[in-house]
């Protein structure tokens, strides 16, 4: 199999490393994070280079590209700790090019692709414990469309998004709608997120919805397979940055009048990250090209990869932390805002505990059996 990327795929990268590098420093991070944990100006600078179209078709007005492509941008934000949900672009812009009608396409995919509009995937329930076929929220017919009434919990930016894609039941099965902020019963009330970012409790009552599927379940779990997928590549980023910054430390933190980098057994320690970031990397790669196949072969991969990801970002982040000594904890210092990045992204769409039981209870009667 051929790992190495296109000239096209090398080009994206560069250019939001550039941005990240240039537009997005630690200073403008932690200035958004005072402000609330999102920037409108971010978002729209993101969209600028065309990453909110990246899985819209170019019919639609997109770029047309797909997980490969998403894969290398959200390593790049990801190195940047980057507090704007763009995968949340790609889940709105991956559903509703699959699975909406050409009405709702029309109206809505050329906004998300140039960012006029933000749509973010609002499914966690608390009562659900990241299992995708537990959901409370009730749809009724009104009309020539439908009312919807439910609670939705830790939703991207829910308070800043310009509209919603909400599973709920349907005559029995959990279909997918559309439901704008603006429209009326519907509720959101923003908070801060432990890496920084802002989310919201987004409480709906009898809004008026637009249905996208009423196949809702086949439909949210893909969504949330593309941003598991999105998030297992962001996670890489920050391990990348996060192991770079603590090699830095250690060849300039001196103990005994000499670089703690030159203790064998710090040395054996940062050779274990390295170890973790890079079979991180093998399993983001994984979900990426797992990401448009068959769906129970691509719910088992996502699974997969996610599970390993939250096992090497822990170990990664706990070693970094460790390293640094009493500074890696301060707000003050860079490598706190990459573990807490890192801990929010291990808990984003299930944790590792639940992947690990999405992986054993798919497993089939053979498995590790070799006839």
């Amino acid at each position: 199999m051929d790992f190495n990327f296109s000239d096209d795929q090398e080009q994206l990268r560069d250019a939001v490393a550039k941005w990240v590098e240039k537009g997005y420093g630690f200073e403008r991070r932690r200035a958004t994070e005072a402000a609330g944990g999102f920037s409108r100006e971010a978002w729209d600078e993101l969209s600028e280079l065309g990453l909110g179209g990246l899985y819209i078709p170019e019919d639609d007005g997109g770029m047309g590209m797909g997980p490969v492509e998403g894969m290398v941008v959200m390593e790049q934000l990801g190195a940047g700790i980057v507090l704007e949900p763009l995968a949340q672009s790609f889940i709105a812009g991956g559903l509703l090019a699959g699975y909406a009608e050409q009405d709702t396409k029309d109206n809505w995919l050329p906004r998300i692709a140039g960012g006029q509009a933000m749509v973010v995937l609002a499914y966690q329930e608390k009562k659900a414990r990241y299992r995708l076929d537990v959901c409370a929220a009730n749809a009724t017919a009104a009309g020539k469309g439908f009312a919807l009434s439910g609670t939705k919990s830790l939703v991207p930016a829910g308070d800043q998004a310009d509209a919603f894609l909400v599973p709920a039941q349907l005559d029995g099965k959990i279909a997918l709608f559309l439901v704008e902020r603006s429209a009326d019963g519907v509720a959101a009330r923003g908070y801060g997120t432990q890496d920084g970012g802002r989310a919201a409790e987004v409480v709906f009552d009898k809004a008026a919805a637009t249905l996208v599927t009423r196949d809702g379940l086949t439909a949210l779990e893909h969504g949330v397979d593309i941003g598991i997928a999105a998030t297992c590549a962001e996670t890489v980023g920050v391990m990348d940055k996060t192991v770079a910054i603590t090699v830095e430390y250690m060849n300039t933190r001196k103990q005994f009048g000499v670089a703690i980098a030159t203790f064998q057994a710090l040395r054996h320690r940062l050779a274990d990250m390295k170890m973790q970031l890079e079979l991180a990397r093998s399993m983001s790669y994984y979900a990426s090209l797992r990401l448009n196949a068959p769906a129970a072969e691509r719910r088992m991969a996502l699974s997969r990869a996610k599970y390993q990801l939250g096992v090497s970002m822990r170990f990664v982040g706990q070693q970094a932390v460790q390293l640094h000594g009493g500074i890696g904890v301060t707000d003050e210092y860079i490598v706190s805002h990459y573990f807490r990045k890192l801990t929010q992204l291990e808990m984003t769409f299930g944790d590792s505990l639940h992947h690990l039981g999405e992986v054993s209870s798919r497993m089939q009667e053979t498995a590790g059996v070799f006839a």
